[in-house]
């Protein structure tokens, strides 16, 4: 039998970094990885091979909506006949995974898997405002099996007690633990309930038409600074900014979430450089803000469009 672990937590949550804490978890047993992003150009995955895991990327869609399901159920065939000890599935921060346990509960697609629940991480500094306005949050927390209060150094008492309050509200039946780093302790796991699958038919799940995606593809004329700049004039209204950019003859991960800029030198692997994935949410300008950034920088070369 192979155990499966499904890990959720909206955008910017720390579900890489958790990923590869969780994935120690599992010494000297075979794991393998499904990476869902949301966009079309993966980012995770290609940092996540690094761990030296077997892994596959689902691009272009949440695995849950029915415009993917095919795709996702065709790659988790092929995962289970590899028989590996471990399957760890990370979820789009998008998505929304209320179907999970109907989809688990398909044995004659999936025999000899053991669908151990899903692990919900938030984001204790951005999670008021996400829990308000977006509403897969709350569909994440809904089928969670325990949830991770990450990123606890970044908040105060008050806000963590506040989160706590709201979870408790929501979802008093499951364990929520605090931690920073995305860190996990193997005796959490002890406390996560083995969930009950669902015989049901899988519901059909469609796009989130109130989600927004945009393709900004840029030269490699910027500089660092320049492109901060950039990128600072319409972060606000975006949920997350994100891909590798070769500026100058170095290579950066350019990983922003709600206002914060994020960018780092990256020495690993890459592709599609220089074409950053913007996500953002009904009524959020954000189109209307990378234009007027783009005005900004008549000599440099920038191409703006919807992602697809």
């Amino acid at each position: 039998m192979s155990k499966l672990y499904l890990i959720t937590g909206f955008l910017g949550a720390g579900k890489t970094t958790f990923l590869k804490n969780f994935i120690r978890l599992f010494e000297n047993q075979r794991i393998h990885i499904i990476v869902n992003e949301y966009g079309k150009e993966g980012i995770d995955g290609k940092i996540l091979k690094e761990v030296g895991s077997v892994l596959d990327e689902i691009n272009n869609g949440s695995i849950f909506c029915s415009c993917r399901l095919d795709k996702f159920e065709e790659v988790l065939q092929k995962a289970l006949a590899a028989e590996p000890d471990v399957i760890l599935i990370e979820a789009s921060g998008l998505s929304n995974p209320t179907n999970v346990r109907k989809i688990m509960a398909q044995e004659e697609k999936f025999p000899n898997l053991e669908y151990m629940g899903s692990i919900c991480l938030l984001d204790a500094k951005r999670f008021h405002k996400v829990y308000r306005t977006a509403t897969v949050v709350k569909k994440q927390i809904s089928i969670s099996d325990i949830i991770l209060i990450n990123k606890t150094d970044l908040a105060s008492k008050e806000e963590l007690a506040q989160i706590r309050q709201i979870i408790g509200d929501h979802r008093p039946d499951i364990p929520v633990f605090e931690t920073s780093f995305g860190k996990i302790e193997d005796a959490w796991l002890n406390e996560m309930k083995k969930p009950v699958l669902s015989t049901e038919k899988p519901e059909i799940q469609t796009k989130d038409i109130t989600l927004r995606s945009y393709l900004l593809e840029i030269g490699e004329d910027f500089t660092a600074y320049e492109l901060e700049k950039f990128v600072e004039m319409f972060l606000a209204d975006t949920y997350r900014v994100k891909g590798f950019v070769k500026l100058q003859g170095t290579v950066y991960l350019l990983d922003c979430v709600g206002s914060l800029f994020q960018m780092k030198e990256y020495n690993g692997e890459t592709a599609d450089l220089n074409r950053i994935v913007v996500l953002a949410g009904n009524g959020l300008p954000a189109a209307k803000s990378i234009k007027e950034a783009i005005r900004w920088y008549p000599d440099k070369e920038i191409q703006f469009g919807a992602a697809k």
